[in-house]
């Protein structure tokens, strides 16, 4: 009986919610067009250089011109051996995970072809899911071996090493295969995060929270009813992007819905909690404006959205396993453009399960005591 009236206090505060966002156009306007505008923007936005790229090396020569080889693509910090093998089922397996973008296989033989003047091929797999990643590694590795080839040439070698690419993943190098179904995350981030903070901040600007205060209402039937309605709203703008990215961009999709949805729910667990957190420390609904701005930005540039991770300072990197942008990131892609599910992508919803409950709890304990 408790939680059947539990319920119903519930469903009247989402209720009222969905009534004061409809009353104004302009809040209806914020959910529906910011995330067309953005899909258009990001879908055709201009990537950027990168370096240390993570790369599995396969050498199954083993010789002193195989590792030279090697030396010319690492010493240039723009490939980063992350691990060798001798199999080339590791490879496999490392794109397949995520564990390298740049697989670099020598095969046996290479060194004695090359003294004799045989033609040896190089082989070159690239993780196309990040296109901009992919198109610039690529570009990278054919300098570098073109330099080595120039090199075996001042040496009175024959030039007769061919590198061979081949991209997994995304094929055509397409930008915006990566960039739009990244939109759908930063599109949750900033939806949800502002119209949280700035629902509850609205309630203490006019009045109305200490209404809701003497109100037969406990603490966490207003903090459900007060977060119920962000989160279906960021649902909803989540497929509307989805439907917009295969509907109007093309971009393949090769996983499941239901599953990418679910960690979407985990990931508004973090949204919300954040937005519900900026709620308690700020006093009007610019300083929560401000205060929403203030972690936007920073989580987009830390998330891997638009700078690899792998680029950025070894101390930065630390501090982005915090982000759950950056996780619901790789998820998003992962299932888009490679098809993964739970077996593969479990550590990225444990990270998600686990930052947004601990945040959320942390945020509803803080609102708790300002509406005690």
């Amino acid at each position: 009986m408790k939680f059947r009236e539990s319920c119903g206090r519930i469903r009247q505060i989402v209720r009222k919610e969905f009534l004061q966002l409809f009353r104004d156009p302009r809040m209806v306007g914020l959910i529906i067009f910011p995330p067309i505008v953005q899909l258009i923007v990001f879908g055709y936005a201009v990537s950027t250089d990168i370096r240390h790229i993570p790369t599995l090396v396969v050498d199954h020569d083993r010789t002193k011109t195989s590792r030279e080889l090697v030396d010319a693509l690492t010493s240039s910090e723009y490939f980063k051996v992350v691990q060798r093998s001798s199999r080339p089922a590791d490879l496999v397996r490392a794109l397949d995970f995520g564990e390298a973008v740049v697989g670099l296989e020598i095969p046996a033989g290479f060194a004695e072809a090359l003294s004799e003047g045989s033609e040896t091929t190089v082989g070159l797999l690239l993780d196309g899911t990040n296109s901009n990643t992919a198109m610039t590694a690529k570009g990278y590795a054919e300098r570098i071996m073109q330099d080595y080839a120039r090199k075996l040439a001042s040496a009175e070698l024959p030039l007769t090493v061919d590198l061979r690419e081949r991209v997994w993943y995304n094929p055509d190098l397409a930008s915006r295969n990566y960039n739009v179904p990244g939109v759908v995350a930063v599109l949750l981030l900033v939806i949800c995060l502002i119209l949280t903070s700035l629902a509850v901040v609205r309630e203490r600007e006019i009045g109305t929270l200490e209404q809701l205060m003497v109100s037969p209402l406990k603490p966490g039937e207003l903090i459900a009813g007060k977060t119920i309605p962000f989160a279906l709203i960021g649902l909803f703008d989540m497929a509307l992007v989805v439907t917009l990215a295969l509907a109007w961009f093309g971009v393949p999709f090769k996983g499941n819905f239901l599953f990418l949805f679910g960690v979407g729910v985990l990931y508004l667990l973090s949204v919300l909690g954040i937005g519900l957190l900026i709620s308690t420390i700020s006093r009007t609904q610019q300083e929560a404006f401000m205060a929403s701005f203030l972690v936007i930005m920073p989580a987009i540039l830390l998330s891997g959205f638009m700078f690899p991770v792998s680029s950025m300072p070894q101390v930065f990197q630390y501090l982005t396993l915090l982000n759950p942008l950056r996780h619901f990131l790789e998820v998003v892609r992962a299932v888009f453009l490679k098809g993964a599910g739970p077996g593969t992508l479990w550590p990225q919803c444990l990270a998600l399960a686990i930052i947004g409950t601990g945040v959320l709890s942390f945020a509803a304990s803080r609102f708790r005591k300002t509406v005690a």
